[in-house]
C-alpha cells in the first residue's frame, strides 16, 4: 500500500503527519515507524521528505520521539550480528567533526591491541571538516568497502576495522542525510542523534564514547549548545542499551599540527608510535581510557588511558595499525613502509604535492591561538575538500603547524608551511592564513586543554571532578583518586 495516501491499516497519510509536526503536535512511534519505512522503500517525494525534515528542525523532538527514530533508523537495514564472547568488547568511538581529528585512526588499533573489538563505521569530509575515510584513502589500494562478512573476518584476525557505511547498513540514514545538507537541517538536534545512534546501534556496540567538539571550528560554537547535543546522545544511546559517554573537547585551533589527509596519516603514525602531538595523544588516551573503562576492561579512565598509551608507546598500536592497512586491501610492502619506514619513504608511499611554501610571521609575539576555521577554508578551496558528494579531492594538499600555543615567534619566522599542487597560493589566501596566527604581547598565559567535560548519564562533570564518579551502572570509579 502507498504509505502516502490513506488506508484502513496505515494510519494518517504522510501529508497529516508533516502538518503534525510543523504544527508542534507530538508524533507516535507508529507514525516515526511509517515514515522511515516509506523513506527506506523510496515511497515519498523528495519534497515529502525535505518537509518532514524542516518541520523536525524547526519544531524539534522530544526524547522518546528521538529514540523512536533513531530506533527506526537503526532497523531500516541489517542490523550486525557478532559472536557472543565479544559482546561486552565491541566497541567504538565518534566524533562530531573538526579541523586535524585524526583520532580514530590512532585510537581504532590502540584498542584492539587491549582486547577490544572495534567496527568502526565512518564518514567522510564535507565543508571544511576532514574525514576519516578520506584520510585512510590516501594510502594506495586502501578498501573502505567490506560486507559485514568481511568486517567480522578482519575483526577477528586483526580486532579493529574502519569502513565506509554501506547499502545493507541504516539505508534511512543515507537518504535523510543527504537531504538533510541540502535543506539546511544538518544542525536539527534530534536529526542529528538519529543519524549517529542508528549506526552504532546497528553496529550492535555495548560501549560507546562521543567526541562532540564546541568551537569556531565546530558544528556548534558554544560549550552549551554541545553540551546540549551531547547530553541528547548520551540519554538515547544510554536508553538503547549502549554504555554511552560524551566528552566535550575545544575545536577553535586545529588538532595537532597537520591537517590535510595524507598529512594526517604521518601525524597518526607518529602517534602509534609514542610520539606526535601532545594534544593528539592526549585525547587519543583519555577517550580509549573511557573506552576500557566503559566495557570493563580498566578500572577507572586513568587505568584505561595508561593502558593506551603503553600500546602507542611499545609499538603494538602502530603493528596493529599495519594489520589493518592489509586487511583492508594495502599491498604488505606498502603497509610496512608506511608503519616502519622513515618519513621520507611514507611520503614515497602518500605522495608529496608539488609545492610547499612557508608564511612568515608578521611581527614579534606570543602564540596566543591558532584559528582553524580560516586555514580549513583555504586547503578547501586548494583540492583539499568537496563541496558535493561525490566530487573527488586532493589528498597532498594540507597544512602544517610550524608554532605551539604559548610559543614565542619572531617577526619573519615561519609559522606555517602550506602544501598544495596549484601554481601558487592568491594574495587573498594568504591574508586568510596570515590571519589564523593570534599574537599576544609577552605575558605569559596557560594554553587551554582540548578536553573541558565529560558528560555521563548522571550529568556532567569536569576533568578534576570526576574522581569517584560511576557510569553506566558498573559500579566503578571513572578516575582514579587523586
Amino acid at each position: 500500500m502507498d504509505p502516502t495516501g490513506p488506508g484502513p491499516d496505515s494510519g494518517p497519510s504522510l501529508p497529516e503527519l508533516i502538518r503534525k509536526k510543523r504544527d508542534g503536535e507530538r508524533l507516535r512511534d507508529s507514525e516515526i515507524r511509517l515514515f522511515v519505512r516509506a523513506v527506506t522503500r523510496g515511497a515519498l517525494q523528495e519534497g515529502q521528505t525535505g518537509a518532514m525534515l524542516m518541520a523536525i528542525r524547526l519544531r524539534g523532538m522530544d526524547p522518546d520521539e528521538t529514540l523512536a527514530l533513531t530506533r527506526e533508523m537503526m532497523v531500516s537495514g541489517r542490523v550486525l550480528e557478532w559472536p557472543d564472547s565479544w559482546q561486552r568488547l565491541l566497541v567504538d568511538k565518534h566524533s562530531t567533526g573538526g579541523v586535524g581529528d585524526k583520532v580514530s585512526l590512532a585510537l581504532a588499533p590502540a584498542l584492539a591491541v587491549c582486547g577490544c573489538k572495534v567496527p568502526m563505521i565512518s564518514g567522510r569530509g564535507l565543508g571544511h571538516t576532514g574525514g576519516t575515510l578520506d584520510k585512510l584513502e590516501s594510502v594506495p589500494g586502501f578498501n573502505i568497502s567490506q560486507s559485514p562478512e568481511q568486517m567480522r573476518h578482519i575483526l577477528e584476525q586483526v580486532g579493529c576495522c574502519i569502513v565506509g557505511q554501506s547499502e545493507e547498513l541504516v539505508p534511512a540514514d543515507k537518504v535523510l542525510y543527504s537531504l538533510r545538507d541540502v535543506t539546511a537541517t544538518v544542525d536539527s538536534l534530534p536529526l542529528i542523534t538519529a543519524s549517529i545512534l542508528s549506526k552504532k546501534a546497528a553496529e550492535k556496540v555495548s560501549a560507546l564514547v562521543l567526541d562532540v567538539k564546541f568551537g569556531s571550528a565546530a558544528l556548534y560554537a558554544s560549550l552549551e549548545s554541545a553540551r546540549t547535543l551531547a547530553q541528547s546522545l548520551v540519554s538515547v544511546g544510554s536508553r538503547l542499551g549502549i554504555c554511552t559517554v560524551a566528552v566535550l573537547s575545544r575545536m577553535d585551533g586545529p588538532l595537532g599540527r597537520r591537517v590535510g589527509n595524507s598529512l594526517e596519516v604521518l601525524e597518526a603514525l607518529q602517534c602509534l608510535g609514542g610520539q606526535g602531538p601532545a594534544d593528539l595523544r592526549q585525547l587519543v588516551t583519555m577517550l580509549g581510557g573511557s573506552l576500557l573503562w566503559q566495557c570493563g576492561q580498566a578500572g577507572s579512565v586513568g587505568q584505561g588511558a595508561a593502558r593506551i598509551a603503553a600500546t602507542l608507546d611499545d609499538g603494538s598500536a602502530l603493528g596493529r595499525f599495519q594489520a589493518m592497512l592489509q586487511a583492508q586491501g594495502v599491498e604488505a610492502g606498502l603497509a610496512r613502509a608506511l608503519c616502519a619506514g622513515t618519513e621520507e619513504q611514507r611520503y614515497q608511499v602518500l605522495g608529496r604535492a608539488r609545492a610547499q611554501e612557508e608564511l612568515p610571521a608578521a611581527q614579534d609575539g606570543t602564540v596566543q591561538r591558532v584559528e582553524a576555521l580560516p586555514i580549513a577554508r583555504v586547503l578547501h578551496e586548494l583540492g583539499a575538500g568537496r563541496t558535493q558528494k561525490g566530487q573527488p579531492i586532493n589528498h597532498r594538499v594540507g597544512a602544517e603547524l610550524l608554532v605551539a600555543e604559548g610559543q614565542r615567534v619572531a617577526k619573519g619566522s615561519p609559522w606555517i608551511r602550506i602544501h598544495y599542487d596549484r601554481p601558487e597560493l592568491s594574495a587573498e589566501q594568504r591574508r586568510a592564513l596570515q590571519g589564523a596566527l593570534v599574537l599576544a604581547g609577552s605575558e605569559p598565559f596557560t594554553p587551554s586543554g582540548k578536553v573541558a567535560e565529560i558528560l555521563l548519564p548522571q550529568g556532567s562533570r569536569t576533568l578534576e571532578e570526576l574522581s569517584g564518579e560511576q557510569a553506566c551502572g558498573s559500579g566503578q570509579a571513572l578516575l582514579s583518586p587523586a
